[in-house]
């Protein structure tokens, strides 16, 4: 097996109604101030990205919005993979709640950044550590389908936090520890002797 590289893009910043409340794995937005202002950094993205890669997006459109911006701002299109695996933790029945809304702690104190602990599930949902099992397994098979080349996912950060900790062998309750920003990159290289993390929530162009 080949080393497979993986450069991870978060999607850019959804709509400002929308980060009011849980959105998940529902299909929001993104805002459109962003997308008008923010050019620069997709024109940098457009410019650090390998060529050739084999490029993949979730099933939800705010990440081909995303993957569309980099290519507009001067990488050559091609076209886009839809990876279900790597998408967003599922909230279940709590998505679309406010986030004043949210219930009261589920069994034990949870990460300040977050309203959940790493191994609990809300109602109808999926956990963080379900989460970085499914990531994970995705990661896998694509360093395989892909071996020896360089693989650019655009996808979200909760996912982004869970192919991190699959790579580093940590627990779901460390990676809600990671920031990771909208538009930045993180890297990841799969060796045959195992995963290697290159860099975290960088900005465009840097490492």
């Amino acid at each position: 097996m080949s080393e497979t590289y993986f450069w991870l893009i978060r999607h850019a910043a959804v709509a400002e109604s929308a980060r009011a409340y849980l959105y998940g794995v529902m299909d929001v937005d993104l805002c459109p101030h962003s997308l008008a202002t923010q050019g620069a950094i997709y024109r940098a993205l457009a410019r650090r990205m390998p060529r050739p890669a084999y490029w993949v997006a979730t099933p939800l459109s705010r990440t081909a919005r995303t993957a569309e911006g980099i290519f507009q701002a001067g990488y050559p299109a091609v076209p886009l993979a839809v990876e279900p695996g790597l998408t967003e933790q599922d909230l279940g029945e709590w998505q679309g709640l406010p986030h004043a809304e949210l219930p009261p702690k589920l069994s034990r104190p949870a990460p300040v950044f977050w309203p959940l602990a790493g191994d609990e599930r809300p109602p109808g949902g999926e956990s963080m550590a379900a989460v970085v099992d499914r990531v994970g397994a995705t990661l896998e098979r694509l360093a395989s389908e892909q071996a020896g080349h360089d693989v650019v996912v655009v996808s979200h950060g909760g996912a982004i936090r869970a192919a991190v900790a699959y790579a580093l062998g940590i627990g779901a309750d460390n990676a809600l520890h990671l920031s990771v920003h909208n538009l930045s990159l993180t890297r990841l290289e799969r060796h045959p002797t195992g995963w290697r993390v290159v860099c975290v929530n960088a900005p465009a162009g840097e490492e």
